[in-house]
């Protein structure tokens, strides 16, 4: 029986072994999936996480409990030696081992994208990761506490001071979803004055979200600027040096939340250790049938999707055009795979991989939203409508949606939860304390430096 080897439990990695299951025999193949976390993130529902309107653990689909054919190995593939058709695994716990394989499909990811700025590494968090989102909102509760017993001055407003860096949807999102929790979160804080929150969005470039055209990505700027946010365009972050930030405009104010969603980055095992082809960028060379390869040089038995494969964009019409890395590609890549490879395991035709944008839907907070397909611009709350009804179809599992329809409606009767669990980052306090009061930290129980 031939082994299949899915590397990575993302969107890509997931659909693929979802429907290998569900398209072979029992007996035609095995699959093993690998990947360090037991659980694929549905990232479009981390803003809401971000903002409470979704439970942290409904963005998280289980290997397990879906993946019921396909062995999960909870670790990660370091190195891919495809002339031997071996990789080699590091587990969760144990020493590192080597792994055969008859098919392999690389949907391995990316990570986010990284730049030298001081203070970044010590400071900031990023938004790819369930994990990352329940901090961030964790953190801004704990913020809103601690500030709520001190006098008006400078480690008030620091703690009420939010920064994004990055304009892409991730960042927009969870930017406007916090600043929308935020706001909510100053009605139950009478101490504290409205005029001291503070949001700021630094972007490199002179737009947000590249996706939209410009006139609605104007607007998006507006919107969040009449909410009280700062918006600054064509500014870099310099330094974060004890989260005191210093723009490239000039500018620097103290921040006690700073969230990095600048990108994303080639995956490092792709980029520098596999022997299978790369580009660039160190992203996956891929054919339109997400074989790995060229047209006329393919790589036998080797597949990539996702954000780790550089996948011809057909629907484009451009030469050397490849898909932006988004959950659109990635979820029907997966589906696509699943399907040419077990068409190519029965010797039929594999097929090109097109797709042609339904348009893009972001969320700017509660009640608030913009979607966009070609010339048609849809805003405020029927964008927003259409952005949870988009994703509620789109998470995997029915019991998934329901848990996510279930959550929505009990908001909508009661409100958002305010509740931060911010002291689950230091569980064994309570109980090595005695209850004994501490010493105030100048940092919350859930500062990332010491959880990393």
């Amino acid at each position: 029986m031939r082994t299949i080897l899915v590397v990575g439990g993302g969107y890509a990695g997931f659909y693929t072994a979802w429907r290998l299951e569900k398209k072979l025999r029992r007996d035609e193949a095995r699959i093993v999936v690998v990947d360090p976390r037991p659980y694929m993130t549905y990232q479009p529902f981390l803003p809401e996480v971000l903002a409470g309107s979704v439970e942290a653990r409904h963005a998280a689909v289980s290997l397990r409990r879906h993946l019921r054919r396909s062995t999960v190995i909870a670790g990660s593939v370091v190195a891919i030696d495809h002339a031997r058709r071996t990789v080699t695994v590091r587990p969760a716990e144990g020493p590192e081992f080597a792994m055969g394989y008859d098919v392999i499909a690389v949907t391995a990811g990316a990570v986010t994208r990284k730049l030298a700025v001081p203070g970044v590494a010590e400071q900031a968090i990023g938004l790819k990761h369930v994990e990352e989102a329940v901090a961030i909102r964790d953190r801004l509760l704990t913020a809103f506490d601690r500030a709520s017993t001190l006098p008006g001055g400078p480690r008030r407003r620091k703690l009420l001071t939010v920064t994004f860096v990055g304009g892409g949807f991730s960042g927009v999102e969870g930017f406007a979803e916090l600043l929308s929790l935020a706001n909510a979160l100053l009605r139950s804080y009478p101490e504290l004055d409205p005029a001291e929150l503070s949001f700021h969005l630094v972007e490199a470039g002179h737009r947000i979200l590249p996706e939209v055209s410009d006139r609605p990505g104007q607007w998006v700027v507006r919107s969040l600027e009449k909410r009280g946010a700062r918006v600054h365009l064509g500014a870099t972050l310099v330094s974060a040096l004890d989260g005191h930030v210093v723009l490239s405009t000039g500018e620097a104010f103290d921040s006690e939340l700073i969230v990095w969603t600048v990108g994303n980055a080639a995956n490092p095992m792709v980029r520098g250790y596999t022997d299978l082809p790369v580009d660039a960028r160190g992203m996956l060379v891929v054919r339109s049938d997400l074989r790995v390869g060229t047209e006329n040089e393919p790589v036998p038995d080797a597949w990539g999707a996702g954000d780790d494969a550089a996948v011809p964009d057909l629907a484009a019409h451009r030469p050397g055009a490849t898909t932006v890395p988004n959950a659109q590609h990635a979820v029907r890549q997966g589906k696509l795979l699943a399907k040419n490879i077990t068409a190519d395991l029965r010797g039929r035709t594999v097929r090109p991989y097109v797709h042609h944008s339904l348009g893009v839907v972001a969320t700017l907070g509660l009640g608030r939203g913009i979607f966009q397909y070609r010339g048609i611009v849809i805003k405020g709350f029927p964008a927003w409508l259409m952005h949870r009804g988009y994703h509620v179809l789109a998470v995997p599992s029915w019991e998934r949606k329901v848990r996510v329809f279930a959550i929505w409606l009990t908001a909508a009767v009661f409100g958002r939860d305010f509740v931060s669990l911010a002291s689950v980052q230091d569980p064994r306090r309570a109980f090595v304390t005695g209850g004994e009061p501490s010493e105030p930290s100048p940092e919350p129980p859930g500062h990332y430096a010491r959880s990393a």
